[in-house]
C-alpha cells in the first residue's frame, strides 16, 4: 500500500505540472470542443495501470474487478466499471510517454544496451491475428520463431533505464543505437548483434566506445582489463529485460487494440522504474578507469 501511494503521489505531481502547461497553452488557441473530464483522473488511471505491473496478478481484468473494485475502493472512491476503464486507457497513453521521457537517470558514463522480442500472439496464430494486421511482423530470433515487436533498451550500471524504442520485429539491432545513445560519452557494452566497423566509429566519434565480443572469423584485437570486466558484466541487461518481461509483463498475448498494448509497454516500463532494488552492479569506478 504504500507503494500505492507513493506511485500515485509522484504520478499526480507529474500530471498537474503537465497539464496546467497544456492548458496554458491551449488558452491561447480557441477550440469549439466541450473537453468533459473523466470521472477518473489521469493520475488515477496512470497509477491502477502501473500497479497492475507491481501486482502478482496476471492479467488485467481480474486484477480490477477482484483487486481493485474490492479493496481500493475507499483509496479511489470514484471508480467505474471495468469497460469503461478500458474504453480511458488510451487517453494516458501521452502522459506514460512523456512521464517515461522526464525520468532522470545518472549519466554514468557505462552504458548496456540490448534488444528483446515482444509476441502479440503464438506463431502458429499470427495468420489469423486481427488486431495486428499489417503492424505485427513475422520474424527469427535466437529463441525461434515470433510474431510481433522488437524493444531496445539502453541501461546504465546501476539498472536504471536511459532509453528504449520500440520497432517492428525484423528491424536491425543497429539502426536504433544512434537514437538510442544521443548525447552519451563512455563505454558501451553490448552483444555480438552490434558488431559494426561504421557503428564503432560514428559512436567514436561522439566520445562514446562501443564494446563487444568478435565473431569467429574475426581478428583479435587488443583490449584494456577494464573493458574485459565490464563486458563480463553484459548480463546485467539481460536480468533487466527478464523482469520487465515476467515480473512488469510488458510481453502477453491477451491483447484487443494496439494502442493498449502500447500502454501495457508504457506502464510496465514506469512500473520498473519504481522499482527500488534494480539489478545494478557494484565496482570501484577509480579503479575501474585506472586498471
Amino acid at each position: 500500500m504504500n507503494n500505492l501511494l507513493s506511485i500515485f503521489c509522484t504520478v499526480d505531481d507529474f500530471c498537474k505540472n503537465i497539464l496546467s502547461k497544456l492548458e496554458a497553452k491551449s488558452l491561447l488557441i480557441p477550440s469549439k470542443k466541450r473537453k468533459r473530464k473523466h470521472r477518473l483522473s489521469y493520475s488515477e488511471i496512470m497509477t491502477l495501470l502501473v500497479y497492475f505491473h507491481c501486482s502478482r496478478y496476471r492479467d488485467f481484468k481480474t486484477y480490477y474487478t477482484q483487486y481493485v473494485c474490492v479493496h481500493l475502493v475507499q483509496d479511489f472512491p470514484k471508480l467505474v466499471s471495468y469497460t469503461r476503464f478500458v474504453e480511458l486507457i488510451p487517453s494516458v497513453m501521452g502522459l506514460l510517454t512523456l512521464f517515461l521521457h522526464l525520468q532522470k537517470t545518472q549519466e554514468s558514463g557505462i552504458y548496456f544496451i540490448d534488444s528483446t522480442t515482444l509476441s502479440v500472439c503464438h506463431i502458429k496464430r499470427a495468420a489469423s491475428n486481427k488486431v495486428f494486421r499489417n503492424l505485427a511482423k513475422t520474424s527469427k530470433s535466437t529463441m525461434g520463431w515470433y510474431h510481433g515487436f522488437k524493444l531496445h533498451i539502453l541501461i546504465n550500471e546501476l539498472g536504471e533505464i536511459c532509453a528504449f524504442k520500440l520497432t517492428d520485429s525484423k528491424r536491425d539491432d543497429r539502426e536504433v543505437v544512434p537514437k538510442l545513445t544521443q548525447n552519451k560519452k563512455g563505454k558501451l557494452i553490448g552483444d555480438k548483434g552490434y558488431i559494426s566497423s561504421k557503428l564503432f566509429q560514428n559512436l567514436y566519434q561522439k566520445g562514446l566506445k562501443l564494446i563487444t565480443k568478435i565473431k569467429k572469423n574475426m581478428k583479435n584485437k587488443c583490449m584494456d582489463l577494464g573493458e574485459k570486466i565490464l563486458l563480463r558484466k553484459r548480463a546485467i541487461v539481460e536480468s533487466v529485460i527478464d523482469q520487465l518481461k515476467n515480473i512488469s509483463q510488458v510481453e502477453h498475448s491477451r491483447h484487443r487494440s494496439p494502442t493498449n498494448f502500447l500502454v501495457n509497454v508504457l506502464s510496465g516500463l514506469v512500473a520498473y522504474s519504481f522499482k527500488e532494488k534494480k539489478p545494478s552492479l557494484r565496482f570501484n569506478r577509480v579503479l575501474l578507469a585506472n586498471i
